[in-house]
């Protein structure tokens, strides 16, 4: 295996890494922009008010996105599963 061939599957770890967050992160800063502007206005601040809403918000994401999050976990594994006899011999 030569060097080349390490950094591509260092980036493709890294960028499966970031597709498996994007979801959850960017349904956590949604809510937490749009609690966050209901804070100000309304002036109430308190701390689990936006907490419970996001921790919902995040379950959700999960639930939606979950299934196309392991089919590609599972798709990578399986990639590299099959690069094994390549990496030995």
């Amino acid at each position: 295996m030569t060097p080349e061939d390490v950094i591509e599957v260092g980036r493709q770890a890294m960028t499966l890494s970031v597709l498996l967050a994007a979801p959850l992160l960017l349904a956590a800063l949604a809510a937490g922009v749009l609690i966050g502007m209901f804070q100000a206005a309304t002036q109430i601040q308190d701390m689990t008010l936006s907490f419970i809403p996001k921790l919902v918000v995040f379950v959700i994401a999960l639930g939606i996105a979950g299934p196309w999050m392991l089919r590609l976990a599972i798709d990578f594994t399986h990639r590299m599963f099959e690069t094994i006899p390549v990496v030995i011999g």
